[in-house]
């Protein structure tokens, strides 16, 4: 291997270990990450680490996207794997993968579905990996719409028509308005029933069966969509 190659291999090392410890700060101090606290953990100082990120908001942008890239990945492998299963059935498939991500990546979770990071602005590299969970879920809605799977739909007016006319642009010419619009309310509906699970909003009502918490409402969700 070239000198180039090593030094390339070495970098590429030593910045994946910075974001593994960077990780584990998630787990003990939230998103209020310190470069200097994270370089003392690796043993080198603190003016080395900004050779790999030159700030704070670059070690979370990355943290950020390997986030949402790994969930998106779970979300994907469980509506494939759901493939011939029923429309409904690929909604909750996703739902449950992105529940059991979170699960194991809680920390993970809140970085990205959390509270917002004081100070920190998204940059746009963050916008893809973010709409990956949720363009899958679109992605089912479309196949459904296509199928003629599609049941009576809830009827939309006033400027949020005129907004979300804007925002189905993005998710191709063959999906209305108003299902893209629900396939939003099904994804908003799967975060915060993770998320109420993640942050304590279920204890004392729900402790026994949260899967089906979860399931119950995914299926209310495909209820909404008019998945049928």
């Amino acid at each position: 291997m070239s000198a180039s190659g090593v030094r390339a291999r070495v970098r590429a090392e030593m910045t994946e270990e910075i974001k593994a410890v960077a990780r584990r700060h998630l787990a003990t101090d939230g998103a209020n990450l310190s470069l200097r606290a994270v370089a003392r953990d690796i043993g080198m100082a603190s003016s080395a680490v900004y050779r790999y990120f030159a700030s704070r908001d670059d070690l979370l942008t990355a943290l950020i996207i390997e986030a949402y890239d790994s969930v998106g990945d779970a979300a994907e492998r469980a509506a494939t794997a759901a493939g011939d299963a029923g429309f409904a059935d690929q909604l909750v498939a996703v739902g449950h993968a992105v529940r059991e991500w979170a699960l194991a990546e809680p920390h993970q979770w809140a970085l990205i579905y959390g509270s917002p990071v004081p100070g920190y602005q998204a940059p746009q590299d963050t916008v893809g990996p973010a709409t990956r969970v949720i363009f899958q879920i679109a992605g089912i809605v479309r196949d459904a719409y296509a199928a003629g799977r599609i049941g009576p739909q809830p009827e939309i007016s006033g400027r949020y028509s005129e907004e979300l006319a804007a925002v189905a642009e993005h998710f191709g010419p063959d999906i209305p308005a108003r299902l893209v619009g629900t396939a939003m309310s099904a994804f908003i509906q799967l975060c915060g029933a993770v998320s109420a699970e993640l942050f304590g909003q279920l204890n004392k009502s729900v402790d026994e069966d949260r899967r089906g918490f979860l399931e119950f409402q995914m299926r209310g969700a495909a209820a909404f969509i008019g998945l049928t």
